[in-house]
């Protein structure tokens, strides 16, 4: 990047939003992809299991209003953000659900995380990520839950040294922790 202040409303290459179950993460991911005026690519990774999940969905997509394409992508993040073509700006909500995915499918954690690596270096569009924080919480009493919460936590923070903006949201409230602010 060079000394140039950038625009209002850009973005650089990689944000990522982390925070709480409704925090108001996704919404703020939202405004920020929104403000930079370009064409907006959405990069969806939950699957609709359930009568209550298709709510979640069918709200989200409201609450987003118009104007965004919606790439469905629950297991193969990294193709759909190359895929992803210059000029276009990029939401991927969320991390959390789509390593999920990947863990309920017994994938290569760590080959996921490395493809997702190198597809945010050839993706030419800006990306903001979404992302939960699942270590405030209590130690969870399972094994499976334990080691979820142990690869989400590996996985926010390989992508947060990453990012050239972290930002964490609590109670709908945006504190940026790495970069500059919006």
């Amino acid at each position: 990047m060079t000394g140039s202040p950038r625009p209002a409303g850009s973005l650089p290459p990689l944000t990522l939003v982390i925070g709480g179950a409704r925090s108001g993460k996704s919404r703020h991911a939202e405004a920020l992809v929104a403000a930079t005026g370009l064409p907006r690519t959405y990069i969806a990774t939950a699957e609709a299991w359930d009568d209550e999940m298709r709510a979640r969905i069918a709200q989200h997509r409201t609450d987003r209003g118009a104007g965004w394409q919606t790439v469905e992508a629950p297991q193969d993040l990294a193709p759909a953000l190359c895929a992803v073509p210059a000029g276009r700006v990029v939401l991927v909500d969320c991390l959390t659900l789509w390593l999920t995915n990947r863990m309920l499918a017994d994938a290569d954690l760590s080959e996921d995380t490395a493809a997702l690596l190198r597809a945010l270096d050839a993706c030419p569009a800006p990306v903001v990520m979404v992302t939960n924080e699942l270590g405030w919480s209590i130690v969870p009493e399972n094994a499976l839950a334990r080691r979820f919460r142990d690869a989400q936590g590996r996985l926010n923070q390989t992508l947060a040294a990453r990012a050239d903006r972290v930002v964490t949201v609590i109670a709908g409230l945006p504190l940026v922790l790495k970069g500059a602010p919006a």
